[in-house]
């Protein structure tokens, strides 16, 4: 079984790997936003899939810290797209 959950987080860390080329190269910052949210879920499936694979709890700490992390940078970006800064594109 624990192979099993180590095989789930390798394919969610190639899909975390994935969603770093758009975070470099997205077209803007709604899109570069959305694919760090995609980065931050991802680190935090794989942390629960590790902690269910290693049998370490503090895996399960350190992945609601992040997901807390995630939450607050969401807000700190729609703040500051509220606010007049760099927001969408219209071409």
């Amino acid at each position: 079984m624990s192979l099993a959950f180590a095989a789930i987080a390798l394919v969610v860390l190639v899909s975390i790997l994935a969603g770093l080329l758009r975070v470099a190269f997205g077209d803007d910052p709604v899109d570069r936003m959305m694919a760090a949210q995609l980065l931050g879920t991802g680190g935090v499936g794989t942390l629960v899939a590790l902690a269910a694979a290693l049998g370490e709890s503090v895996l399960v700490d350190v992945a609601l810290v992040f997901a807390a992390l995630a939450a607050v940078a969401v807000v700190a970006f729609v703040h500051r797209i509220g606010r007049g800064g760099e927001g969408p594109r219209d071409d």
